[in-house]
């Protein structure tokens, strides 16, 4: 891990990772400090956008404003929950990266990964590096069986209907090309948890190269999941939708 974060070290390019957060209080310090902790040698910024969290997530995020600075841990919040998509497209206006990172705050997404996108990315040239559960090495860890079969099967149904290239549409933490997000996130219409699928679905179209990295998800640990069943009904209209369009 050393001679990789070395590697990337030298390249001098910038990474914003935007990271959405709703009552988050628990976990966002732990998530600022392992980013930190993974990216020692990487020159990056943390865009926090916070939807109004009644928790007090944005006293935290300003506590670590503090330790941090300013300049390295950004809050820029909403006044109410206005959707992950517009979440993405708000943190999107104050990136200041070569590179866009987008990922969850609850600790689903370990920044541990972080080093393997940046080198797979390095390597490839890839327009977006995105995690997957999916292939060999990845997979799942503190879901139940019901769950494990409802993300396996909604995953299955996209890919056997889309055919994105990708093994798996549902995740959300990946690396973009700046330019590149800019271009697919102003093609997309969804702004909840369908908004993952159609960004990777659009890029596929438009014909960008995207690589994978594996990674283990593990459920939160703090906090409880925002994923209902609203979300797994707009997750079919936005399948039906993308199966229309694209």
């Amino acid at each position: 891990m050393a001679d990789e974060k070395e590697n990337i070290g030298e390249k001098k390019y910038k990474y914003s990772i935007i990271i959405p957060t709703y009552n988050e209080r628990l976990n966002i310090a732990i998530i600022v400090y392992l980013i930190f902790n993974h990216l020692r040698d990487v020159d990056f910024e943390i865009i926090v956008v916070d939807d109004g969290s009644p928790d007090g997530t944005q006293d935290i995020v300003k506590q670590l404003q503090q330790l941090y600075g300013e300049d390295r841990i950004l809050l820029r919040a909403r006044a109410k929950k206005l959707g992950l998509g517009t979440a993405y497209i708000h943190g999107l206006k104050y990136a200041t990266g070569d590179f866009v990172v987008i990922m969850d705050a609850d600790l689903s997404h370990h920044p541990k990964y972080l080093p393997s996108f940046i080198k797979k990315q390095l390597e490839t040239d890839a327009s977006i590096v995105t995690g997957t559960r999916y292939v060999k090495d990845g997979g799942v860890h503190g879901w139940n069986l019901m769950r494990k079969l409802t993300s396996r099967g909604a995953n299955v149904l996209a890919q056997t209907l889309l055919w994105p290239g990708v093994s798996d549409l549902t995740g959300s933490f990946r690396l973009y090309k700046k330019l590149v997000l800019e271009d697919v996130i102003s093609s997309c219409v969804s702004k909840g948890y369908v908004f993952q699928m159609e960004m990777i679905v659009r890029a596929s179209r438009k014909g960008y190269q995207i690589e994978e990295v594996p990674i283990t998800f593990v459920d939160r640990v703090f906090g409880t999941s925002k994923l209902g069943g609203s979300e797994i009904v707009e997750y079919l209209k936005g399948l039906v939708y993308l199966l229309l369009t694209t």
